[in-house]
This record gives C-alpha cells, structure tokens and sequence, in this order.
C-alpha cells in the first residue's frame, strides 16, 4: 500500500470539502482521519516522503477549520442581523395575514 498517496488523498477530500462548503462530507471526512491514519501507520515508522505528506493533510485540515470559521462568522452575522429586525420580519409577516385582499387558497 502507497500510505503517500492514502495520505495525500485523506487531504485532498478535506481541500474539496472545504472549498465546496460541503459539511457533511468534512465531517465524515475529519471523524476518519484518526483511524485512516492509525490503520495507515500499523506500527511502522513514517518515511520522509510520508512525513511530508502528513504535513499536508496537516495543512488541509488548518485550511478546513478555517472555512468552517469564516462560514460560522457568517451565519452568526446573519442570525445576529435576523434578531436585530425581529420586529420588523414579524410586522411584514402579520401585515400579509391581515392584507384581506391578499387570499391564497
């Protein structure tokens, strides 16, 4: 088994997740890497090809938590500016309730 380019692949599903703001598939991918390293590992010592590898899948996994980051301080954005007009969504959603000439059946 090539652990260079097992480990160069758990990296790159981690870049693509990220990039396509895929959370479900990071997820899954993040919750494997433990095991697909340590099954990769079987108690053999890393080559220098290896070792560089493993920097890699280091450096995706910093590049995912970073999307996931900036995709969080969105959302909170949003929801901090949801909050902030409750009362008016609220005043727009009653005013289409009470519009008698707006009936939808």
């Amino acid at each position: 088994m090539d652990r260079t380019r097992s480990i160069d692949g758990l990296g790159a599903v981690l870049r693509d997740a990220g990039a396509r703001a895929d959370w479900e598939l990071l997820g899954r991918a993040v919750g494997e890497l433990a095991p697909r390293l340590q099954a990769l590992a079987g108690g053999r010592p890393w080559t220098d090809a290896e070792r560089a590898a493993l920097e890699r899948l280091r450096s995706a996994h910093a590049s995912a938590a970073q999307a996931i980051a900036a995709a969080s301080a969105q959302l909170q954005l949003r929801m901090d500016d949801m909050r902030a007009n409750k009362e008016g969504w609220m005043a727009y959603a009653l005013e289409g309730e009470l519009d008698t000439g707006n009936t939808q059946r």
